[in-house]
């Protein structure tokens, strides 16, 4: 099959507009998002190379949905498209953050909305859905190692769900690619045709690898020429030492901003609402910059948003290149087999804690679930409009 041609900077952001518009229930959630948008519905990425691109975004620290986004902009449309996919799915959630912290949106506590619970129901019936489809392309198709697959994928759930953290994630993630290179035959070429070449080299990916092991070294030394470069180490150094996701960043920008930036109180009254948003959840930095008095608003929230994202952004395109040269191997494929299958585990462990857990918490929201995943599924409704829906009935019978 011949490659697609590229999509355009602007189709590429109004498609991530849209889902940094819709996308609720935090990482895990917007990866089944994008799975439904670019496997699913457009067939951009088939199940192997959207899993091995999720895979390499677990193994690297930063944020893994908007890693994962930035390289299907990157893929698809370009240096442009990686850019216009990052604003378009960051910026909402970016600017609503900005305005809550110049106090323009005084929603208060919304832990306990309906429409909020509703949200997260959505996000259960969304990765619920993922999980199915992806168990059906990446584990149980292949009918001579779908038994070791199974086990392999049940296994990383299991584990990290017995040891929560990101140090588990990727044990099971090693663990499975090690199986899967010494137990799985890998017969033919990588599945090929639906994504594009990459636009760079392995020296421009050694490059960007280089430059961000520079920033993170050079950063603390320009920390004491003032506030602008001190905002910039603490919010470089926190996206660059974060695994697991967007809440574990959470101490780190806590040591480094409080007190010295802001106080404690306003610090925590922020971390209510970016849960309450779409899109990701480093977005949090958007309000934090915006919240300090050493700077201007604006320039603090400019500052915190871009060094936070920035290290994740140049580990993964740097490291792309390099993944898809190993990939192309015969026993790097047969370990990517058992990756993909771990990649399916870990989203099975996380169907069920944070998500499961924390929306799931009466017969009624389990119907909302039941019905979501069938409106997905078997109506065939956009998941949009399905995330809609649960918000409202969240609103009212929630």
């Amino acid at each position: 099959m011949p490659p697609r041609p590229p999509n355009s900077p602007a189709e590429i952001f109004r498609i991530f507009l849209r889902l940094g518009l819709t996308s609720f229930g935090g990482p895990v959630a917007h990866l089944g998002y994008f799975r439904i948008e670019f496997v699913t519905r457009r067939g951009w990425f088939s199940e192997a190379e959207y899993a091995d691109l999720v895979a390499l975004a677990q193994f690297l620290p930063g944020p893994a949905s908007s890693q994962v986004g930035l390289s299907v902009g990157l893929l698809r449309g370009g240096w442009w498209g990686m850019l216009a996919a990052w604003l378009a799915f960051t910026g909402p959630s970016a600017a609503l953050m900005f305005a809550f912290a110049l106090g323009i949106a005084r929603v208060g506590d919304v832990s306990g909305a309906g429409w909020l619970l509703g949200l997260k129901v959505a996000a259960v019936a969304v990765v619920a859905q993922a999980v199915a489809g992806m168990w059906g392309s990446l584990v149980a198709a292949d009918e001579r190692a779908g038994q070791i697959k199974a086990g392999l994928a049940l296994g990383a759930a299991a584990l990290v769900l017995i040891w929560p953290g990101a140090v588990s994630q990727v044990l099971a993630l090693v663990l499975a690619g090690a199986v899967g290179w010494r137990v799985l035959a890998v017969s033919g070429g990588k599945q090929a045709g639906q994504a594009l070449p990459l636009p760079l080299t392995r020296r421009v990916g050694a490059v960007l690898l280089g430059l961000c092991a520079a920033l993170l070294l050079g950063l603390p030394l320009l920390a004491s020429l003032g506030a602008a470069w001190a905002l910039a180490d603490t919010f470089y150094r926190a996206g660059a030492l974060v695994f697991g996701g967007g809440h574990v960043v959470l101490p780190l920008l806590q040591a480094g901003l409080v007190p010295a930036f802001l106080p404690a109180e306003t610090f925590v009254a922020g971390y209510g609402a970016a849960n309450a948003v779409p899109g990701p959840l480093f977005t949090f930095a958007s309000y934090l910059g915006a919240s300090q008095t050493a700077l201007p608003a604006w320039a603090g929230a400019t500052i915190a948003t871009v060094f936070i994202f920035l290290p994740g952004a140049l580990l993964m395109v740097g490291a792309l290149p390099f993944w898809a040269a190993l990939s192309a191997r015969p026993a790097a494929r047969a370990a990517l087999s058992g990756i993909n299958a771990g990649v399916v585990g870990l989203l099975l462990a996380a169907l069920y804690d944070p998500l499961f857990m924390s929306a799931i918490t009466g017969p009624r929201p389990l119907a909302l679930a039941l019905l979501a995943y069938a409106a997905l599924t078997a109506a065939r409704l956009p998941a949009w409009a399905v995330v809609g829906g649960c918000a409202v009935v969240g609103a009212v019978a929630l």
